[in-house]
């Protein structure tokens, strides 16, 4: 099909219709505002719309420059370029899933996984931001004893590692070695994950440009569910601790 007049002109027609659907359902669903605001009444939980609480429940593990600017800045730079990163000329012109399986699954994880954070900001986060499972009683007196603790501070239990928990320049290398680790560690994994698969992008690329695009995967598609992990299950902040910044 050719793209212009026909394909064109079927997106518009499909624009106008979208656009007009939203038209009549905005006029017809009855969605009042809220009550004024009272100064003096703080809602809890605060919680922002629905389409924002993925970005708010991000600032549970990360700080806020990185969660507010960051990683959204990666997220949506990574889904604009997962499509176009798989090089298989079969798949073009048509839709598929099967020549096109980097693509989707890489697109899908990404988008799957920015649903999550919003499932979890919706359903699960209660009063003072407390994790309740569903089912569970959004108890506003419910009092939670986890003690959040950084990575450096778990490692400085061990012993001959007690230095982690005085010296902040031990703990700043420590938290560097760690993060540089997990990249070298994922990008190895999304080259060994591409080479056993019948994509061809890793071989048209230079290694150079390679490891410059794997750090949008790895940012993106292991570094915020294995932080959400550790925050969930281990109560670990954070893995790299600076003057400057905290990961």
């Amino acid at each position: 099909m050719h793209v212009w007049p026909y394909l064109v002109r079927i997106e518009f027609l499909a624009a106008v219709i979208v656009t007009v659907v939203l038209y009549v359902w905005s006029i017809t669903l009855n969605a009042p505002l809220e009550e004024p605001s009272n100064p003096n009444l703080t809602m809890n939980p605060s919680k922002a719309p629905w389409y924002f609480l993925g970005l708010q429940e991000m600032l549970v593990y990360f700080d806020p420059w990185i969660a507010g600017v960051v990683m959204p800045s990666i997220i949506m730079i990574g889904l604009m370029v997962f499509p176009y990163v798989d090089s298989n000329p079969l798949g073009n012109g048509y839709y598929t899933i099967k020549q096109r399986r980097f693509a989707v699954a890489m697109f899908g994880w990404g988008f799957l996984m920015w649903i999550l954070l919003i499932f979890i900001g919706t359903f699960i986060r209660g009063p003072g931001w407390i994790w309740f499972w569903p089912g569970q009683t959004w108890d506003h007196n419910t009092v939670v004893f986890d003690r959040n603790r950084d990575l450096h501070e778990i490692v400085a239990g061990v012993p001959g590692f007690g230095f982690l928990g005085t010296n902040w320049i031990a703990k700043m290398i420590f938290g560097g070695i760690v993060v540089g680790a997990f990249y070298i560690i994922g990008v190895l994994f999304f080259h060994r994950l591409i080479k056993r698969s019948r994509f061809k992008f890793s071989y048209l690329i230079s290694p150079r440009k390679f490891l410059e695009w794997a750090k949008i995967p790895v940012s993106v598609l292991l570094a915020m569910p294995v932080k959400l992990f550790l925050r969930l299950v281990f109560t670990i902040k954070y893995v790299w601790v600076t003057p400057w910044f905290n990961v």
